[in-house]
């Protein structure tokens, strides 16, 4: 049977998901690929506080998980959504919150160890050319070699200052269903979105029957697309959205004619550069061009000078005007 279910890619319907234990500790289950014993939410001090540019939406969570030799351990969920491209200095600056958190050490740390911790991103938008939907960030150690270390590690010093990411792109999921994995995030798959209401997705009920725990999140969402509230809350996201889009559209524009304008201003500067390396180019070689005629004048001055000291010296050696004439090749009304 086809349902149709509220878009957790909206704030009000992923905190009306995650605020369910069971719920929180499947998806969260899923993605870290291990048993979540039980869970704690950490009250949510930064969760949507800055909503300008981007829709960030912040949950923290204590998990106790279990390891396949059946080993517990606490560690810390920093979940992360958001369905607008952002730059990555929000991420950091949550990360920066969770690392100077003095909760986050452990209790029974004398040497002020830190808790484990594990950041999840759901990406409304791509990751430059990853195609893979989900993305593993796992830390190793390695040695000047680059051999990888396995004696002691786990540390409980260098866990403290790394950490492991998982990257949700959620456009890359296309309901494919291969692993649990993918039919936890298959209620994220906006490919299902409604033609005529983004706020719904179309789901096929059969695809989860037998799964208790994929019914249970499927029915809480069907509620929630049913939740009169639920859908005005949905609504004011839209229009929320829809005038930060539309400003930052118009911001776009507005800085797309400043660099035309800019880069207008740059070439008029290289051009008016080049006209003026140009004119130097001209003024230079008429320099050079002075400079020779001046040197040619100089050499002619000389040799006249030279012509008038000959014809006076051949006058006063008491030759005749006719043989200095025949001499010199001056005709005899220059010879003065």
């Amino acid at each position: 049977m086809i349902i149709h279910i509220a878009n957790p890619i909206y704030d009000s319907v992923f905190k009306y998901l995650m605020e369910d234990e069971r719920i929180a500790k499947t998806i969260l289950s899923a993605l870290l690929k291990k048993d979540v014993v039980s869970i704690e939410a950490r009250p949510h001090e930064y969760s949507n506080q800055t909503r300008d540019k981007i829709s960030m939406f912040r949950i923290d969570f204590a998990a106790t998980v279990r390891e396949t030799d059946g080993k517990e351990h606490l560690i810390l969920v920093e979940l992360q959504k958001t369905w607008l491209e952002t730059e990555t200095l929000r991420f950091r600056q949550y990360l920066g919150a969770q690392y100077s958190n003095k909760r986050n050490i452990r209790k029974d740390s004398k040497e002020g160890y830190a808790i484990p911790m594990v950041t999840i991103y759901l990406l409304g938008h791509r990751v430059g050319d990853i195609e893979e939907p989900v993305v593993y960030v796992n830390h190793k150690s390695y040695d000047y070699d680059g051999n990888v270390v396995t004696k002691g590690m786990p540390d409980p010093f260098i866990e403290s200052l790394v950490h492991n990411s998982i990257i949700v792109q959620i456009p890359l999921l296309h309901g494919q269903i291969n692993n649990r994995l993918d039919k936890v995030l298959s209620v994220f798959d906006q490919t299902k979105a409604d033609e005529y209401d983004p706020h719904v997705l179309t789901l096929d009920e059969k695809t989860y029957e037998g799964d208790d725990n994929m019914e249970y999140i499927v029915h809480r969402l069907t509620e929630a697309a049913a939740d009169a509230d639920m859908r005005q809350d949905m609504n004011v996201e839209d229009e929320y959205y829809s005038a930060l889009e539309n400003r930052d559209t118009a911001i776009m524009n507005r800085d797309k004619k400043i660099r035309e304008q800019n880069n207008k201003i740059s070439e008029q500067n290289n051009t008016i550069s080049e006209q003026n390396n140009t004119i130097s180019e001209q003024n230079n070689t008429i320099s050079e061009q002075n400079n020779t005629i001046s040197e040619q004048n100089n050499t002619i001055s000389q040799q006249k000078n030279q012509i008038r000291s000959m014809v006076a010296a051949l006058k006063a050696s008491g030759m005749s005007p006719e043989q200095i004439s025949k001499i010199t090749g001056i005709p005899i009304d220059n010879l003065d």
